[in-house]
């Protein structure tokens, strides 16, 4: 006989899952920004009421963002290779990567868990389980939010964080003649999908712990805080924003509001080892796999050429990594140069929201 596992009411998974999973996270929290300027957490989870309350003291600003991510909708749920906890893990970073790239210190997330009657209290607090650790590997509670039924798994949350005045980082300060930088390698994300989706039951050759490293985009995304708060302090990042929506389409969204153009280097791009394997497996041009549409979480942004040296100094000195990669222009064309020389326009597919 197959067991059936139980299914409880929304009081009772708050009482006995939610209650559990986030009160020692909640209670006591507090932060302290460069200047002074103290966030304290008053009322979270422990306390049950309809909101949070937060204690803001000293100067800073509140930074604010909401993002909905697909529940059991991802392609590499639906094939097995991520499981309830990985989409709460995610939908939690997604958040955060936000904030990160406004430069603020992250404070607290607002969660909204719609579930199937039918879900099982383990299922659902696998989900809890990945919303509560993604938290806490930047440091900011989950404090409240939503839970209920739905006709599937749905989940959406909001991200708080809080920065010093005037040091929010913001996508439309680029200026000709400003340096181009990424974080990190980009296209892994989308390295997996296709491995996973078109190759991995092929058979073809490939090296012990690649599909590990491609997976692991996925279950255990960053939200690169550490250097949001670098360019917020260094007080010479032009424009910023991260690249969940491809490296391409960051690029692209920076000059738009900026009013610039950008000439993108070829030879300086980071290309992972592993993007390079999928690339050449699935006879793809990784150039257009680390600019296209992959959810990497990477952080784009520009800095004043005069202020290059000193920023770079910064992040190293932070132990965090960044990659120069181009040049703002006057001209508003998003150009690439190739290692042959020759300019074409950006290759790869940028990420649109469509109906």
């Amino acid at each position: 006989m197959v067991e059936v596992k139980a299914a409880s009411d929304e009081p009772t998974r708050l009482a006995e899952i939610i209650h559990p999973l986030f009160a020692d996270q909640a209670r006591g929290w507090s932060s302290r920004l460069d200047n002074g300027s103290s966030t304290r957490l008053l009322a979270g989870v422990p306390a049950q009421d309809d909101c949070a309350v937060f204690g803001l003291l000293g100067d800073q600003e509140l930074v604010l963002g909401s993002d909905y991510v697909r529940g059991p909708k991802f392609q590499l749920y639906e094939l097995g290779h991520l499981n309830e906890y990985d989409i709460g893990y995610y939908l939690a970073i997604a958040n955060f990567s936000d904030i990160a790239a406004m430069g603020a210190h992250p404070i607290a997330l607002l969660s909204v868990i719609r579930y199937p009657k039918h879900m099982p209290d383990d299922v659902f607090s696998q989900v809890m389980e990945g919303v509560r650790d993604a938290c806490a590997s930047v440091g900011a509670p989950n404090v409240g939010g939503d839970i209920g039924t739905a006709e599937r798994l749905i989940l959406s949350a909001s991200a708080m964080g809080v920065v010093e005045p005037g040091r929010s980082l913001r996508r439309n300060g680029a200026r000709p003649g400003d340096l181009l930088y990424i974080t990190g390698p980009t296209g892994i994300a989308a390295a997996a999908q296709l491995y996973f989706s078109k190759m991995a039951s092929t058979g073809a050759t490939r090296r012990d712990g690649m599909e590990e490293e491609l997976i692991g985009a996925w279950k255990r995304p960053k939200a690169l805080v550490r250097h949001g708060r670098c360019l917020s302090r260094s007080g010479v990042v032009t424009s910023c924003q991260d690249s969940s929506d491809g490296l391409k389409a960051g690029i692209q969204t920076i000059a738009t509001l900026s009013g610039v153009g950008f000439l993108v280097e070829e030879d300086t791009l980071p290309i992972a080892d592993v993007v390079a394997e999928v690339a050449k497996l699935g006879g793809a041009d990784p150039v257009a796999m680390v600019l296209g549409d992959s959810v990497d979480f990477q952080l784009v942004f520009t800095v004043a050429a005069e202020a290059q040296s000193r920023l770079e100094e910064e992040l190293a000195a932070g132990g965090l990594s960044f990659h120069r990669i181009g040049v703002a222009t006057e001209e508003r064309a998003v150009m690439l140069r190739r290692l042959d020389g020759m300019l074409q326009d950006l290759p790869g597919v940028e990420w649109r929201h469509s109906a």
